[in-house]
């Protein structure tokens, strides 16, 4: 996963997005001034707000070896009024 990441769709964010709010998985070393950064050039818009918090890790087993699936961030972001992301448009 690069620096950025991916949206998140699930029932909890299709709600949020009622609130202006968007939801994007991003790599663990991001910080949110560089995420704020990236979704205003990228989408060309205004960002209010940002939330973040880690989730917590699974384990996994695979025969006898036991692990950790990939740590990332989500990152809830709220924007202006007005403004809306397109790949997470409903109407």
């Amino acid at each position: 996963m690069d620096k950025f990441g991916y949206p998140v769709l699930t029932e909890k964010t299709i709600r949020l997005l009622e609130k202006n709010q968007y939801s994007f998985n991003v790599n663990v070393q991001s910080n949110k001034m560089e995420i704020k950064r990236w979704i205003e050039l990228f989408f060309d818009v205004k960002v209010i707000g940002i939330n973040s918090h880690r989730l917590p890790r699974k384990k996994k087993k695979i025969g006898t070896i036991t692990g950790y699936t990939v740590r990332y961030k989500r990152m809830i972001i709220t924007l202006k009024s007005g403004y809306s992301i397109p790949l997470f448009s409903i109407k």
